[in-house]
């Protein structure tokens, strides 16, 4: 039985037993992501001493302004999760092609990964994080990565704040795990989590609010009057993280700008979404369940609404 303070490489093994056919593959898949994000957290404690602060002085693939801790963070997971041997391709966000690392032609799996979440916020020392997802090598191609959410074998993320946290699902149940640095293991610190059915925080860039279409405009200013709380960070992980312990909901919607929404379906939504459905909650676009959606492109794009099963379910009700 997981108690609170198992470590993380011993609850791995646990879940790994109750399965007799398992080959150890994802378990060591999963340790690899464990020893990377622990290299990014010591790197972003030290951030403003290390001359990793500001813009690298480039773009992404996503178009967006490359900070030096995304440049070496995505350095750090595709060496690690390359050396593994665990994955046959790599696909990241900061990148436009996936990798096939050479080690991984063995491999088992293919994992899509936001190497760190929320990078416009490093310079404020403001919470970001290391977004994960994890799904069966089938065809040994990129088609590999264009599968539904649902078939996630894994999906978890890093949150580097107040402390560094690790939540992660193999789709039994959520657990979390809270780093100690005085002997650099992840604690189990949040067993079973379960997102409360209905919460009163609701969490979206309320900067865009002209550019929303009137049923979610009239939506929120519903919320306000009753007296719900606004809570908004930036970062993916942190406002999810809030999310699925305190409740609520959190949203990036389609706007006039973002016609398909902002955040991306393999590297932020389909992980997430996947946490929060096996935390007892639900995610969606506003259309359709986000993980029954057959991805197109590695770098798609989709709206999203996901926290407490009931937020959700009034939110669909009110959109549609």
């Amino acid at each position: 039985m997981a108690h609170i303070g198992m470590d993380l490489n011993r609850f791995i093994l646990e879940e790994e037993r109750k399965h007799p056919n398992a080959t150890g593959s994802l378990s060591l898949a999963l340790t690899a992501v464990e020893t990377a994000t622990k290299i990014i957290a010591s790197h972003v404690g030290k951030a403003g001493l290390a001359n990793v602060l500001g813009r690298a002085g480039g773009v992404n693939v996503q178009g967006e302004e490359v900070q030096k801790l995304d440049v070496l963070s995505n350095e750090i997971m595709i060496q690690h999760l390359s050396d593994s041997g665990q994955f046959y391709a790599l696909a990241s966000e900061e990148l436009e092609e996936p990798i096939f690392p050479e080690n991984g032609k063995d491999g088992r799996y293919v994992i899509a990964f936001d190497p760190l979440d929320g990078s416009s916020n490093i310079d404020v020392n403001v919470s970001i994080g290391t977004i994960f997802s994890i799904h069966k090598k089938i065809t040994g191609t990129v088609e590999d990565f264009l599968q539904e959410g649902y078939k996630q074998v894994a999906a978890g993320y890093v949150l580097y704040g107040s402390s560094t946290m690790l939540v992660y699902s193999t789709g039994n149940g959520v657990n979390g795990f809270t780093l100690d640095p005085s002997v650099g293991l992840f604690l189990l610190s949040h067993p079973d989590i379960k997102i409360p059915e209905r919460g009163k925080i609701y969490s979206l860039n309320e900067g865009n609010y002209l550019k929303w279409d009137e049923k979610l405009k009239q939506y929120i200013n519903a919320l306000k009057e009753k007296g719900s709380s606004s809570r908004y960070i930036g970062s993916m992980v942190a406002d999810v993280h809030r999310t699925l312990i305190k409740g609520g909901f959190f949203a990036y919607p389609a706007d006039e700008k973002n016609k398909n929404g902002k955040l991306r379906l393999l590297y932020e939504v389909a992980p997430m979404s996947f946490l929060v459905e096996h935390a007892d909650g639900k995610a969606t676009t506003g259309k359709e369940d986000t993980l029954k959606i057959k991805p197109e492109s590695l770098h798609q794009r989709v709206p999203i609404f996901l926290g407490s099963k009931a937020n959700i379910e009034e939110i669909l009700s009110s959109l549609n």
